[in-house]
C-alpha cells in the first residue's frame, strides 16, 4: 500500500516538475504560478524560483521515497520535513490572490499533502 502511495506521489510530483521546467522555458502561464503577478511567460526571476522548486521537488521524491527503504535511503525525519513543506504549499496556493492558482493548484497540492501525510502514517 506505501509503495502504491509514494508511485502516485511520485508521479504527481514529477508532473508539477514539468510544470516548472514549461515555465523556465518560457510557457505563458505566469497568472496560475508564483502568485499569478504575471501575466504571460515568467520573468528572469520567476524562472529563477521555478529552478529551485525543481530542487526541491525533486528532494521531496527522494524523501518519500526513503520511507519505503528506497534510494537515496534518507533517515524519516526527512519525510516528516516533507510533509510540512507540502502543508506550506497547500495553504499558499489556497490564499494565494490568484483565483486561476487557487482553483488549479489548491486542489492538486491538498492531494498532494493527504498522499504525503498517509504515507508517513501508514510507514509507521
Amino acid at each position: 500500500m506505501v509503495d502504491s502511495l509514494i508511485i502516485a506521489y511520485s508521479i504527481i510530483i514529477l508532473a508539477v516538475i514539468g510544470f516548472q521546467i514549461a515555465l523556465i522555458l518560457g510557457a505563458p502561464w505566469g497568472r496560475i504560478t508564483q502568485g499569478g503577478a504575471n501575466d504571460g511567460a515568467l520573468p528572469s526571476k520567476g524562472r529563477l524560483i521555478a529552478g529551485v522548486s525543481i530542487i526541491l521537488l525533486l528532494g521531496m521524491i527522494f524523501a518519500m521515497n526513503s520511507i519505503s527503504g528506497g534510494w537515496p535511503f534518507w533517515p524519516r525525519w526527512t519525510g516528516w520535513v516533507t510533509v510540512g513543506i507540502n502543508g506550506i504549499m497547500c495553504i499558499l496556493n489556497w490564499i494565494t490572490r490568484s483565483q486561476p492558482e487557487r482553483y488549479i493548484w489548491g486542489p492538486i497540492t491538498t492531494v498532494i499533502l493527504t498522499l504525503a501525510l498517509m504515507i508517513m502514517l501508514i510507514s509507521d
